[in-house]
């Protein structure tokens, strides 16, 4: 499988210079990815997408065929996303909801909430009560549940089965429970749990986890007396980014959630999958500027860096990419390359961690040359630290 695709390459060869760095975005590809990834999930699946993922407008509106929905956990995300695609349903998320945020949701019709405390719940309540929606909220109780040891062992990025600020204690819910049949509670619906524990889980350890969060929430249903109708597995899908041509297997995936709900008739699973969609229609490209060595190590020094593409300096990890050669060198003065075969690709920063790749596979890799990294798609510009030296900000192709 092929890190990026030809239109995406040919897109890049054309570029003129002062036009990169450039994100690109290949919207075919991104819809044929979510539409084989809704066709696996049982139709008692609902699918959200994350949009603190990647809120490029051109990506939201690609996948409004493919969701039921959209995810955002900011007043910020809430207004671009329903500017971008104005008759989505949209599901509030994320600890911190400010009383003017609360207030920006339920005047736009949000219709499920996530609540993520007790204090937060009496805010929601508190609201809804003094202005009255049109439909009353309904309610996500998102906790924080207690996982076997070592099960989110290794994972890169776990949010919950430990001491985190996301989520209820579970030994908050009982109260919970409590007061949503109290006034001023009644203008709340209580349609389930929510639970995203942890990011980068293959589809075995999704499904073993999703199995934990199923038979944990039925338990708390028949002991409170409550019906359960609605768990939200949350997301986390993982991207490889070490093995960039796999996938998560999402036709076992389905056909494991198929079984678990085979096994409760009365329930519907959300999930909110963010960089597992559009992590792969996504690159970041550029051109090398300088090769160099220094003390027996190769360098590549490209436009552009981490500035840009912050993910594999927060990760840790190396950023997959393709060399696209360039043949023609305008200057009278040799042109460097690298000799050894390998090379850290690094940017214009002024610190020795602005590295997209350490001591990579290059083959032949040239001043002049570009760089296609590919995973781009996701947690890429968006969590980035842009004006830091204050140079240039990328171009932005979507590619249709």
């Amino acid at each position: 499988m092929p890190l990026i695709t030809a239109t995406a390459a040919d897109h890049v060869r054309q570029l003129p210079a002062d036009r990169l760095p450039a994100y690109l975005y290949d919207l075919t590809a991104l819809r044929t990815h979510a539409a084989a990834v809704r066709a696996v999930l049982p139709d008692r699946v609902e699918l959200h997408y994350a949009a603190k993922a990647n809120p490029e407008p051109a990506l939201l509106r690609a996948l409004r065929d493919h969701v039921d929905g959209y995810e955002v956990s900011s007043g910020g995300e809430l207004a671009h996303v329903r500017a971008a695609v104005p008759d989505a349903p949209l599901a509030f998320g994320g600890p911190g909801k400010t009383d003017a945020e609360i207030a920006a949701a339920l005047a736009a019709g949000v219709h499920r909430w996530h609540v993520e405390s007790v204090a937060e719940l009496h805010r929601l309540a508190a609201r809804t009560a003094a202005r009255p929606p049109a439909a009353p909220p309904e309610v996500l109780l998102r906790v924080n549940l207690p996982v076997a040891p070592g099960q989110l062992a290794g994972v890169p990025l776990a949010m919950g089965g430990r001491p985190t600020p996301f989520g209820l204690d579970p030994a908050d819910l009982p109260h919970c429970l409590h007061l949503l049949g109290t006034e001023p509670f009644a203008g709340l619906r209580l349609r389930g749990f929510h639970f995203h524990l942890a990011s980068g889980l293959d589809a075995p350890d999704q499904l073993a986890l999703s199995e934990r969060i199923v038979a944990w929430a039925t338990e708390l249903a028949r002991s409170a007396g409550r019906p359960l109708t609605e768990l939200n597995l949350g997301g986390g899908m993982a991207v490889d980014y070490e093995r960039p041509t796999a996938r998560f297997d999402w036709t076992g995936y389905g056909a494991g959630l198929a079984a678990l709900l085979d096994r409760h008739p009365g329930l519907r699973l959300r999930i909110e999958p963010g960089r597992a969609l559009t992590a792969y229609c996504g690159w970041y490209a550029t051109e090398v500027l300088d090769v160099k060595r220094s003390h027996g190590e190769e360098f590549a020094v490209l436009r552009g860096g981490t500035h840009h593409l912050r993910t594999p300096a927060t990760r840790g990890h190396s950023q997959p990419f393709t060399v696209l050669p360039v043949a023609a060198w305008p200057h009278p003065w040799p042109r460097p390359a690298a000799g050894s075969g390998r090379a850290t690709l690094c940017g214009q920063l002024c610190t020795p961690k602005d590295a997209l790749a350490h001591r990579a596979p290059v083959g032949t890799l040239r001043a002049g040359d570009r760089v296609a990294f590919a995973l781009a798609g996701a947690y890429a510009w968006n969590i980035s630290h842009h004006d830091f030296l204050m140079h240039p900000h990328p171009s932005v192709h979507v590619l249709p």
